[in-house]
């Protein structure tokens, strides 16, 4: 029987900025930093529903590429927010490469708002947010 999500995997190619980023900007936690026998690093950071794993190969890692259209493989990464206006426009300001601004969300039945930027290493984040529930008189 399903548990829960636990985490997903990904490579950044320099650790120390990966974690300034989802940690200093985007507010997870760090959980666990290590360094490899062969130098290589990870990092497993609290998302509050799941972790993501960060791993930084000794050699560094080449700029992500976007999945085209038409080829399987995961599109982005989506973090909740109460405010993704607010959100984005810290990010913003903080330097954090714009892919797409606030707008209201394709699939409303799930979201309210999202915007698209880039991690330092050019993987898309999306910024969600929900409709707040109304309050049952």
């Amino acid at each position: 029987m399903l548990k829960s999500f636990e985490h997903i995997g990904m490579t950044v190619s320099d650790m120390e900025r990966a974690v300034d980023f989802y940690c200093g900007l985007l507010g997870l936690r760090l959980h666990l930093r290590k360094r490899m026998a062969d130098g290589a690093e990870i990092a497993f950071l609290d998302a509050g529903g799941g972790m993501l794993e960060i791993f930084a190969p000794a050699g560094g890692a080449a700029r992500a590429v976007d999945v085209p259209e038409g080829t399987s493989g995961l599109r982005h990464l989506t973090f909740l927010f109460e405010n993704v206006e607010e959100t984005f426009a810290r990010l913003k300001e903080a330097g954090v490469e714009v892919k797409e601004r606030p707008r209201p969300a394709v699939n409303a039945e799930v979201l309210h708002k999202v915007a698209f930027l880039r991690d330092p290493d050019g993987i898309q984040i999306e910024l969600a947010e929900k409709i707040s529930p109304q309050p049952h008189v």
